[in-house]
Order: C-alpha cells, then structure tokens, then sequence
C-alpha cells in the first residue's frame, strides 16, 4: 500500500489520536482519504480532493455524477449525489458522513450506487479506504428474502448469544436488497464483493442504521462455476457432504452472506466511551469474524424454518461443512508458500474455523483425518458446531464493544495467521491437479445506446464479448486520469 511515506506505525497512531476529542458522539473516520507522510520532519497528510491528491481523477468522477443527477429518481437521490461531489470537491468528512446517512436512506431507488473511499481492509491500520464503486439495479424477486431477513432485525438481535449489554436495544434503519451488479470499478473489479453492508461509521450504523446489499448476479455466477469442476471431488470428505452441497449449498451460501450483511454487521454496539479505532490492526478481521459469526450461528435456527428461509432443518450443514472446509484448507490455496495470512476476510475464516477445531476437539466436534494420504475435514457433531460458534460470537462482540485491544490481538494472533507449512503444500499440490484459478473475478459488459429513427434513446445493448486484456487496455487507454507528478 502507498497511504504512508516515511512515517512509523507509531507516529500514524499517534497522529490520528491526537485529531480525535474524547466522548465525542459523532466521530468522522479521521484519515480514511488521506496519504500520510513526512515531510522535512512534520508528519501531515494528502488529501484526496479535487485541486488535492489525486485532483484529476476525482473531477472526473464528478463530471459523471453532475450527469447523473440530471436523471436522478427522486430527489432524494439527487440529495445523495450532491453531497457525494460536494465531499469529492472539499474532501470534508462531516459531508462525507451527512451523504452517506441521506444514502443509506434512499431506499426507493431502483437504480443505486457505491462510490467512494470505502474499504480500509488494504491498510494495515485500517484508517484509509481504498476507492470502489459498483453501479447496480434491485432484483426485486430476490429481494423478498432480504427484506424478510431485515424486518426481524430486532428479533435476532434480541435472541443472538451475545451478553445482553452488548446488544443493541433498538435496531435502527435496517434495509437490505439483491441487486444486480451493472458495472464494477475501482477496489470491486475484476475480483469484487458478494455482499456488502454500509456505511462504515459506527456512530452513523447506530443512530441511523445501514443499508445491505447481496449482488445477486455475481453469487449466481460463482454457484454455477463451481458445479462440475473437480473441486468437490477432490475436497469434499465423501458423498454424503457431497450430497448436501449439492443440495442446499447454493441457498445457505446466499443466506449466509445475506445474513453477515444484513445483521451481522449491524449487530451489537459499542460501550459508551469506546473509540471506534481501538482495535487498530486486529479491528477488521474482528469485525468480519462477528458477522460471520453472527450468521453461521442463525442458519440452523428453527427461525429460519419458520421463516422459508431454507427448505428444511438439515439445509445448514451444507454452509457448516463448506465455511469448516475453507477455513481449515481450501483458502489456503489463495497463499503463496512460506507466508502467513494476512487479508482481514480470510484472517476472520481461519480464526473461527480453527477455534472451532480446538475448542471441541476434545469432544472430536470436528476434526482433520487423512484418508489415502489426503487430509480431509470431517464434522462429527453439527450441533454441538453451532454452540462453539455461539460461544465465540459472544467473546467476539465482548472484544468489540469493550475495545479489547490485547484481547483481540491474542484471538488474531493465536488462531489467524499462521499455516501449518505441511498442510499449505499438500492443499497447493492437489489444486495444481485441477487447474482451477484461485481467485474469480468479472468483465464488465460494454453498453451501447440504441436510437430511432428520430434520435430518441429506445434501449441499450448488451456486450459481453471483450476479453479481459482488451477490457483493461482500453481503460487504460480512455480512463488515464490520473498523471505522475
């Protein structure tokens, strides 16, 4: 990453602290649209704005959003990209946090937009956000689910395992959709996002709530290019949880995701007094492993029976064998030999998978077995799985809400990051065998505007077939907008 020049990790924290008034109630995210640097000794930032760092991109971005409001919905959407130029122009925070509550409000539009200095997973601090941006429209069919999952917010937040004053008494604001992802840019392409849940402020989250979103088309996608391609066969501990991939694995991976959006990161509170940043590094994946969390523990639910979530009361092995699986061996194909995980994501899915196996290995809740010289995942006791889950979902949000720094680097260190070099190689040679790339990303598709005979817009056409080199090439060819100094 390049968000710090000549600065220690030392001197960052201490400059961020030093911005932040104690008790304040509505805290912006200091630093998250900034380069950090020294220069002749003073350490001070620069600011992504237009006439700032990164000026020429930026006024670029805005020259598209002013045409965009020009056929804006409503005008709440239009409030929306008002306030998002505005923050691009000045590069104010406080108008950054005023646009993202009137955005997470906007739940009207049909069309709708992330764009922005979003995640901070890329800073090893996790202060600065990397820019993203997804363009999409609500799957209106899709979208029932959601909103069924949203309207009983206050019923899983009531019930979850969490230590009551950890909860949150009243669930604000909590909206969901599946949309249909139109166009990606920025940190969500080509590799992009299932689900996402914003705004990031946790002030905003509580006071006014959030806006989650599960992309419909992209999860569609992944789904049928994992039928048929070995990776089962080769992974998979036998037919029977074979079997129940096939069945229910499609519906309980969305419903996870739906779930970890939706509630998961809405979940819980922080104390009064607890500064949003303190669990520094380790905060990301704390964050991720609570929603993970939050759903795997929801999923076998009878709830969610109740609900026609999922088709029956064994559809939530499937998600419980596949979250184990990767956790345990399959992400590590994502890892170079010789390294540690680092990406908060993946940190999160080894810390919970691996508890989980320590936890209940006594019991032999799960374990890893080797059968013909291939290691294997095997869970013996899908229920007694759910109960650990509850257990470390509770710990989880006890760390966040009471901003348990040494608590959450003990987690993280322990159970996150480092791989068994012997299991990592094994993992590696047998998905050599496949072929199979360990990462998946998109192509944009190429619209083309139709006209009639009178110069009227009738329709867009469709393109999907520009190749990925030829996709990147002609960006960067008509998008160049930001020079070198």
């Amino acid at each position: 990453a390049n968000y710090y020049e000549g600065v220690t990790q030392q001197e960052a924290e201490d400059f961020y602290a030093a911005m932040k008034t104690p008790g304040e109630t509505e805290p912006v995210m200091y630093g998250m649209n900034s380069r950090l640097v020294k220069k002749d000794g003073v350490v001070q930032e620069e600011v992504w704005k237009i006439g700032g760092m990164y000026g020429e991109a930026l006024q670029k971005i805005v020259s598209w959003l002013d045409k965009a409001a020009e056929v804006a919905e409503n005008d709440r959407q239009r409030e929306v990209i008002r306030l998002l130029t505005e923050f691009y122009r000045t590069g104010d925070l406080k108008t950054f946090d005023a646009y993202s509550i009137v955005w997470l409000k906007d739940t009207d539009s049909q069309v709708d937009f992330v764009n922005g200095f979003i995640e901070s997973y890329g800073d090893p601090l996790g202060i600065k956000a990397s820019w993203e941006s997804i363009v999409n429209f609500k799957d209106l069919e899709a979208t029932r689910r959601t909103e069924l999952i949203s309207e009983n917010a206050q019923w899983f937040e009531d019930h979850s395992p969490v230590a009551p004053q950890f909860r949150k008494e009243k669930v604000k604001g909590v909206s969901a959709k599946v949309i249909t992802a139109a166009m990606l840019g920025g940190d969500l392409y080509p590799s992009t996002a299932i689900g996402i849940n914003l705004p990031n402020s946790n002030w905003i989250r509580s006071v006014h709530g959030s806006k989650s979103v599960t992309i419909g088309n992209l999860t569609s996608a992944y789904n049928q290019a994992a039928r048929g391609n070995g990776f089962r066969d080769e992974f998979v501990y036998s037919p029977v949880e074979i079997g129940l991939l096939d069945k229910y694995a499609d519906i309980t991976g969305d419903l996870h995701t739906d779930l970890h959006e939706c509630l998961g990161h809405g979940s819980g509170r922080l104390l009064p007094g607890v500064d949003p940043d303190a669990l520094k590094a380790y905060g990301s994946t704390i964050e991720e492993a609570r929603a993970d969390l939050f759903g795997l523990y929801y999923i076998p639910d009878p709830r969610m029976v109740e609900l026609g979530l999922v088709p029956d009361a064994e559809a939530y092995k499937a998600e419980y064998y596949a979250y184990m699986m990767n956790g345990l061996m399959t992400q590590l194909v994502r890892i170079e030999p010789g390294c540690n995980v680092e990406e908060a994501h993946m940190r999160n899915r080894q810390l919970i998978a691996r508890w989980a196996l320590e936890q209940g290995a006594e019991q032999k809740v799960v374990e890893l077995v080797v059968r013909d010289g291939k290691t294997f995942v095997r869970i013996n006791d899908y229920e007694q799985l759910r109960s650990l889950f509850g257990r470390l979902l509770a710990e989880v949000q006890h760390i966040k809400s009471e901003g348990d720094y040494e608590a959450a680097r003990q987690l993280v260190e322990t159970y996150a990051v480092r791989i068994d070099p012997a299991l990592h190689a094994e993992v590696l040679e047998r998905y050599r065998q496949l072929h199979l790339a360990p990462y998946k990303g998109f192509i944009n598709p190429v619209y083309t505007p139709c006209y009639d005979a009178e110069g009227r817009w009738t329709d867009v056409k469709v393109d999907y077939t520009e190749g990925y080199a030829a996709q990147m090439l002609r960006y960067s060819r008509d998008y160049a907008n930001v020079t070198e100094d």
